[in-house]
């Protein structure tokens, strides 16, 4: 349970009303009753609280609280960030006990810190250094000479390879995976693949071989308060390290090739493919479905909007979006032109038969 006063700590913003009103849970404002925390920080939510029972609300600035029947409100001037905010303060985590569970297997010379959290069936290789306060959920396995920093959450099932090293403040959601070996393949000869590459399309006289693998001799390192979606994947390096920027935040279902080198504070939404050896800068965005070719430069700043396909360096600062990447007001108009595309081929089919006088009736002048 929660008091009105205590989020309005949380926010640094002053209650309007009854500061000392109780609720269980955040609410959408149409649904909450009497005990919830009606959450409507837009004039757009407006009608929606009044149908429903909140006695409390979140609302947007300026907001004239009273006229919603409300006992008590706090106004806030930005809603994603209070957003953030208020569950942050709710969520009570993972149900985890701190210590570690009888059946986890800890490999020799592992450092595990004060205050760890290990759950059932967790594997802790060899010579791993585990940081104070890191939570480990069930079926977790970390690799040999793998360091996890301080108050990381791993959760159930993820999968961690070895020499990885891992920042504070991690969060990995299940089933991830960090540092399998990459996807790097050669033949004896030059192959059909590395002929019509160069040609763009003769691949000349294509001779059957086999694909010799390539071994990852390097690995991840990972910096501090990086999050990492449910079922994403990340290579470790050819010979250097796959490298994750501090504050870079990950979605679920991504894949990250070897050696790809990703700054600080990026976000990388959900099936996001980045193939080999690319280099991403610091605040970059890169929607739902980017495609990212191998060994590219993407600039600081970069937004690429969903299912964008790149393929040749970025410059900073650049808004993109389409197949192949363009900046995005040349995406949309070529959208539009593609949309109208029909109706001119129609005219156009007209024009033609007015010109060529075919469709016509003909004219007997004798």
């Amino acid at each position: 349970m929660f008091t009105l006063d205590q989020i309005a700590a949380t926010l640094g913003r002053p209650v309007q009303g009854d500061g000392s009103l109780t609720f269980d849970r955040a609410s959408e404002p149409g649904s909450a009753g009497p005990n919830d925390l009606a959450l409507a920080m837009s004039p757009a939510y407006g009608d929606a609280l009044r149908t429903g029972k909140a006695r409390a609300a979140i609302l947007w600035d300026g907001a004239d609280w009273e006229s919603f029947g409300l006992s008590g409100a706090i106004t806030v001037p930005r809603a994603r960030l209070a957003m953030a905010a208020i569950t942050a303060a709710l969520d009570d985590g993972p149900d985890m006990n701190v210590g570690i569970h009888p059946t986890v297997i800890i490999g020799d010379g592992a450092d595990i810190a004060e205050g760890v959290s290990i759950g059932p069936y967790a594997v802790i290789g060899a010579n791993v250094v585990v940081g104070r306060g890191a939570r480990i959920a069930a079926h977790v396995t970390i690799g040999r000479q793998t360091r996890l920093g301080e108050d990381a959450l791993v959760l159930q099932g993820v999968r961690i390879g070895s020499h990885v090293h891992i920042g504070d403040r991690f969060v990995a959601q299940p089933g991830a995976i960090i540092g399998a070996d990459g996807f790097s393949f050669t033949t004896e000869f030059e192959n059909g693949v590395e002929r019509s590459r160069k040609t763009l399309g003769d691949q000349g006289d294509p001779v059957r071989q086999p694909w010799g693998r390539i071994h990852s001799l390097g690995s991840v390192r990972i910096g501090d308060d990086v999050e990492v979606g449910a079922n994403t994947t990340i290579d470790k390096g050819t010979i250097a390290d796959t490298v994750i920027g501090r504050g870079t935040k990950i979605d679920n279902l991504v894949h990250i090739g070897h050696n790809n080198r990703i700054g600080e504070d990026c976000l990388i939404c959900g099936q996001v493919g980045l193939a080999g050896g690319s280099t991403v800068g610091h605040q970059v965005v890169l929607g739902g479905q980017v495609g990212v070719s191998d060994n590219i430069t993407i600039g600081d700043h970069v937004v690429a909007g969903g299912a964008t396909k790149i393929f040749t360096r970025v410059r900073a600062g650049e808004v993109i979006l389409g197949n192949p990447a363009v900046k995005m007001e040349t995406a949309l108009a070529m959208q539009r032109a593609t949309r109208r595309l029909p109706r001119a081929l129609e005219a156009l089919s007209e024009l033609r038969k007015t010109v060529t006088g075919k469709g016509q009736g003909t004219r007997d002048d004798g």
